[in-house]
């Protein structure tokens, strides 16, 4: 089991950046890695919602749940399935807000697939290019938070 620990600081409120990470259909928008990002459950956002999402590199894709759900305080995805090398995933956020920054942090926690064969491939590739991932996805979801226009959320507030 590997476990990739990132955090960045955004200028935006806590509110913003929660509404935005939520948000499961929004994740395209701004992770420069995917696709699309498509609900597959009625609610777009909630415990128990899920997503499908095609790479950018046409050639992979994952499925992801919520399972972890408090609004402003924590957020959990759980992978159900994907074609990458790995076994099973899960990635939470955590968030802290001072001065109109939000500062959030990430914990990803994986293991990789094919037993050793799994764990050589993710001392020498795996690591490596899923962190780089993760630190695209936080610099896209920087940006856009601090960026485009306000989102709203399930109960029509602009955040």
């Amino acid at each position: 089991m590997t476990t990739l620990e990132n955090s960045i600081v955004i200028n935006a409120p806590l509110d913003r950046v929660w509404t935005i990470l939520a948000n499961l259909a929004e994740l395209a928008a701004y992770d420069p890695t995917v696709a699309t990002a498509t609900v597959t459950t009625q609610a777009a956002s909630g415990l128990g919602a899920s997503r499908d999402v095609t790479m950018r590199d046409g050639k992979h894709w994952f499925k992801e749940r919520v399972s972890a759900f408090e609004p402003g305080s924590a957020l959990a995805f759980e992978l159900t399935s994907c074609n990458f090398p790995i076994a099973s995933l899960s990635h939470s956020y955590s968030f802290s807000e001072g001065a109109g920054a939000t500062t959030l942090r990430q914990s990803m926690t994986y293991t990789p697939k094919f037993g050793l064969l799994g764990k050589l491939m993710d001392k020498v590739v795996i690591r490596r290019t899923s962190d780089e991932g993760i630190k695209a996805f936080l610099s896209g979801l920087k940006t856009h938070a601090e960026t485009a226009p306000p989102v709203t959320d399930s109960n029509g507030s602009a955040h």
